[in-house]
């Protein structure tokens, strides 16, 4: 589940005009988005998951190798490489110059910081429980609060695109396994597995996602997460999230699959 819940970040949005978008506004897109920061992001959460499956999959091996190549398999670089490829390419026919003047704005970049910094933030498990918690304080005593949160998940389909991410992603993981030669796993019985766990991956999701906007737009005003909820609706608002739920899609199942592939082939002593 943590390779997607970066997808919640950064959902903006404005009038889709007909203009295509220049190389110099994509890239002042991906700054403006802080991508950097979110694939340093990405990697560092990356590393400690790696960690995390060597524990389940192979325990007690010594893990000087599996961190060298979890690590190169979380190139901060290969990684911006593989999300641009897509995230441009879905955007190449939309004009992004409404969405830039908000992004570059104050309001824009203070929204950005706060879904960023949360974003880290919640890389401790501390601070996650705590928004989690936040979120079912909210629940209780704002209505109206929960409501316009609501509203932003519905408006973008975060739920529902994050268990799809979520699902791709353990599909891309299974096959590497498979792929790696060290596992036996026929299709079906691939999907039934995956299926079974899709409730509680909805679950989850839908738990961690009230809970990290709970703690991310806890210091925005009502009226500037309104402004936010109705960009959202706009066909160049529709269009942004469909590019970064595109190229994030691509940039997990890659990481997922090679990942599977290096554990399959770690769990029968090969030197990776």
């Amino acid at each position: 589940m943590g390779f997607f819940r970066i997808l919640l970040v950064s959902l903006l949005t404005l009038p889709q005009l007909a203009l295509a978008a220049t190389p110099g506004e994509l890239d002042r897109l991906y700054t403006a988005l802080r991508g950097t920061d979110l694939m340093e992001i990405l990697s560092e959460e990356g590393r400690v998951q790696s960690e995390e499956l060597q524990a389940d999959m192979f325990p007690g091996r010594s893990n000087a190798s599996w961190v060298a190549t979890s690590s190169a398999i979380y190139d901060v670089e290969k990684m911006r490489v593989t999300f641009r490829a897509r995230f441009n390419a879905e955007l190449t026919d939309t004009d992004v110059s409404e969405i830039l003047d908000y992004l570059e704005s104050d309001e824009g970049k203070r929204v950005v910081n706060l879904e960023v910094d949360a974003r880290r933030a919640l890389m401790d498990d501390a601070v996650e429980e705590a928004a989690r918690e936040a979120f079912g304080e909210l629940k209780i005593a704002d209505e109206a609060r929960l409501d316009r949160l609501e509203a932003f998940v519905d408006a973008n389909n975060l739920i529902d695109l994050n268990v799809s991410g979520a699902l791709n992603s353990n599909l891309s993981f299974y096959n590497g396994l498979a792929a790696g030669g060290g596992f036996e796993l026929p299709q079906d019985e691939i999907l039934a597995d995956i299926w079974e766990s899709a409730d509680e991956i909805r679950a989850d999701a839908t738990e961690w996602m009230f809970g990290y906007l709970t703690m991310a737009y806890e210091p925005l005003e009502d009226q500037a997460l309104d402004t936010y909820i109705s960009l959202s609706e706009t066909p160049s608002g529709k269009a942004l999230n469909r590019a970064l739920f595109a190229a994030f899609d691509d940039l997990f199942r890659g990481i997922s699959f090679d990942l599977g592939k290096a554990a399959s082939r770690f769990t029968q002593g090969d030197d990776i």
